[in-house]
C-alpha cells in the first residue's frame, strides 16, 4: 500500500461470523462503503434503491445532541487483499490497514439509509464488519437482518428467497410461478415486475413480484391444480392466461398507467376469472387460444380503465366487488349471444 489508514478495533465473532468492531467518522465510512443495489437488466446486486426520504429523516436525526444508533453493518469482500488487511494484536485488538485509494473496501449489509447522506458529516458511528463473506453469503445476511424491516421492499425479499431456495417450486410455488412470469421470454411480464432494486430505465413497470406471487397463490387455492398436475405443466397455464390477456386486451396492456388489468386489484380480480375459466375448461386445453376466445366474449366491453368501474377498490373487499363486477359483465356478454343465437 502507498498510503494507510488504520482503524483500532476489536477482532471477535458474530455466531459463527469473524467480524470486526470498531468506530469511524460518517464521512469516512461513505467514502469506503458502496450499497450493492440490485440491478435487475445486469443481473447483480441484492439491495432495494435508496429512499431518499428515508435517509434525510436519519441524518436530521443523527445531527440532533442526544441522537444515537446501533453499529452499521458491513462486510469486507475478499476482494484485493492488496488494498487492506487486519493485523491482530491479541487480547482481541486488531487493526484495520488499508489504503484510503484504494476504492470501495465495504459492502454495506444493513447501513445504506443511515449512511446515504452523511457523506459530509464528520459524526462518530459504530460499525461492525463481517470479514470476508461471498455476496451470495452477505446477501443471506441482508435478507435475515431485514426479513421484517418496516419499509423494505417485500418484493425484493422474496427475489432473495428465490435465488437462495433449494427447490423453490416445491417449497413456494406461487413465487416460482410469479418468478417464471418475470423471467421467460414469452411472458408479457417479461422483466416488468417491480422487485425493489434500482429504476431500470425504458420500463414500465406494472406491478411488484409480490402483488403477482399473491394473486398466483389464490389461483392456486382455488383452482387446485397442483393436485393433479406438476408445477411446471400449472406454470404453462398461468403463463398461457396472461399472454390472452396481453393479447385481447392489447391496448390496455401496452398503457399500463392508464389501466388496471396489470395494477393491484386487476390483477387478483383477473387471477380469481382464470379460476373459473379453468373449471369451466376441464378436459380442454389450456392454452392461449382457448384463454383468448373466453376472454374476447366479454373482457373487451369492460371498462378497465383507471377511472372505470374499478377506480379506487382496495384490499380484499375491493377484489371481491371487482371479480363480482367482471362475473357480471360475462354473464350479460353470454346473455346477448343466446339471445342473438
Amino acid at each position: 500500500m502507498t498510503s494507510t489508514k488504520i482503524v483500532d478495533c476489536i477482532k471477535g465473532v458474530s455466531a459463527g461470523r469473524p467480524v470486526i468492531l470498531g468506530f469511524m467518522a460518517a464521512s469516512d465510512l461513505c467514502a469506503i462503503s458502496f450499497a450493492d443495489v440490485l440491478d435487475e437488466a445486469a443481473g447483480t446486486g441484492y439491495q432495494r434503491r435508496l429512499n431518499s426520504r428515508h435517509s434525510l429523516d436519519f441524518r436530521r436525526y443523527i445531527k440532533t445532541e442526544s441522537s444515537t444508533t446501533i453499529p452499521l453493518t458491513f462486510n469486507i469482500r475478499p476482494g484485493d487483499r492488496q488494498a487492506w488487511s487486519i493485523e491482530e494484536l491479541g487480547d482481541g485488538r486488531a487493526r484495520l490497514v488499508f489504503d484510503p485509494d484504494g476504492g470501495k473496501l465495504m459492502a454495506q449489509v444493513d447501513c445504506q439509509h443511515r449512511l446515504g447522506h452523511l457523506a459530509d458529516l464528520d459524526v462518530i458511528l459504530p460499525f461492525m464488519s463481517f470479514i470476508g463473506l461471498s455476496v451470495r453469503e452477505e446477501s443471506e445476511v441482508f435478507n435475515v437482518i431485514n426479513s421484517k424491516a418496516k419499509g423494505l421492499s417485500t418484493s425484493l425479499l422474496d427475489f432473495h428467497d428465490a435465488s437462495l431456495a433449494a427447490d423453490l417450486g416445491r417449497e413456494r410455488p406461487e413465487l416460482y410461478i410469479a418468478m417464471l412470469l418475470r423471467n421467460e421470454t414469452a411472458s408479457p411480464w417479461y422483466q416488468q415486475l417491480d422487485l425493489g432494486g434500482a429504476a431500470t430505465s425504458g420500463m414500465e413497470r406494472r406491478a411488484s413480484l409480490r402483488t403477482v406471487q399473491k394473486a398466483v397463490r389464490r389461483f392456486l387455492l382455488r383452482s387446485k391444480l397442483l393436485k393433479t398436475m406438476d408445477i411446471d405443466q400449472v406454470a404453462r397455464i398461468v403463463l398461457n392466461f396472461w399472454s390472452a390477456v396481453a393479447f385481447v386486451l392489447n391496448e390496455e396492456w401496452s398503457k399500463p398507467r392508464k389501466h388496471m388489468i396489470n395494477k393491484g386489484v386487476g390483477v387478483y380480480a383477473l387471477m380469481d376469472i382464470a379460476v373459473d375459466l379453468v373449471l369451466e375448461g376441464e378436459g380442454r386445453a389450456l392454452d392461449v387460444r382457448y384463454f383468448s376466445a373466453q376472454l374476447a366474449d366479454f373482457a373487451t366491453d369492460f371498462d378497465w380503465s383507471s377511472t372505470g368501474f374499478l377506480r379506487g377498490l382496495g384490499g380484499e373487499s375491493g377484489v371481491r366487488e371487482a371479480v363480482a363486477q367482471i362475473r357480471r359483465a360475462r354473464m350479460q356478454s353470454n346473455s346477448k349471444a343466446v339471445a342473438y343465437g
